[in-house]
């Protein structure tokens, strides 16, 4: 069984996908990479969990409902972490969409992924 984390190249996603793998447990890691704040602070993440065996990355936007159904095609995604987000109360009042994309559209296709997926176990949202 795989859990699956998004936002993994975040602080909290890192994190979680981090203590996961260290009881066992194979994980699949979607993040976007956005340049919201530095990237080579993400890269520097998923450089220590590709370390780590069990642990699989998957580049892709959870708002993009084809990339991320082909992202994790063929992958026993039984369970998951959504804590992908577009962050940052301040850039909302600039650029609005993102939030509306990410936020609410990129929740919708969480949710219609795990509904669909056969033998779906649990979520978790935060």
């Amino acid at each position: 069984m795989t859990i699956l984390v998004t936002g993994v190249a975040g602080f909290i996603g890192a994190a979680v996908a981090q203590a996961l793998l260290s009881r066992g447990e194979a994980v699949v890691g979607i993040d976007n990479m956005n340049d919201y704040y530095d990237v080579r602070l993400k890269e520097a993440r998923l450089a220590r969990l590709t370390a780590l065996p069990g642990f699989t990355f998957r580049r892709a936007d959870i708002a993009d409902r084809d990339g991320f159904t082909a992202a994790l095609s063929g992958l026993p995604v039984r369970k998951a972490v959504h804590l992908a987000a577009q962050a940052g109360v301040r850039y909302s009042l600039t650029n609005p969409f993102a939030y509306i994309q990410s936020n609410l559209l990129g929740q919708a296709v969480i949710l219609e992924y795990c509904r669909n997926q056969a033998g779906f176990e649990h979520l978790v949202y935060a």
